[in-house]
């Protein structure tokens, strides 16, 4: 799985977390307790198990997201689409270990009539909300 390469909005970026691979891993794949460490979603509802075609709804700010994994790979890989009012994303995340750290590599782009206007109004607004997701991952993850 790729990211939309036509998309309006396409981010990529890394981050380098001291923890290992598998404390990052149970994080982001812990879906249902992501409102616990991620200040910006406020609810999840997970329909299954953790398996490509599972499909999970959130709330992200106000925005009101329906979304279904498409790969899972444990512990390196997890992707999912989603949709929102306006929006269509793909969000991949690739995690290798590093010794007692993990690399995080982040890929999302975001389609349709909505980020078409945020390209315009807001083009950085794609990198800012990945960077601070994963400043708030790495802080997460570094917790005692």
């Amino acid at each position: 799985m790729q990211i939309d390469s036509n998309a309006a909005l396409q981010s990529r970026q890394e981050i380098l977390i001291n923890a290992p691979v598998e404390k990052v891993w149970g994080l982001l794949t812990d879906l249902k307790n992501w409102p616990q460490w991620q200040p910006e979603i406020s609810t999840v509802t997970v329909e299954g198990d953790l398996v490509p075609g599972t499909v999970f709804r959130w709330k992200a700010k106000s925005a009101s997201i329906v979304s279904t994994l498409q790969e899972v790979e444990a512990p390196r890989r997890i992707s999912w689409t989603g949709k929102a009012v306006g929006t269509q994303a793909v969000h991949i995340y690739q995690l290798e270990a590093q010794g007692s750290q993990t690399k995080v590599v982040v890929e999302e782009s975001l389609a349709g009539w909505f980020p078409g206007i945020m390209k315009v109004f807001s083009p950085k607004f794609l990198e800012k909300s990945m960077s601070a997701s994963l400043q708030t991952l790495k802080a997460a993850a570094e917790k005692a």
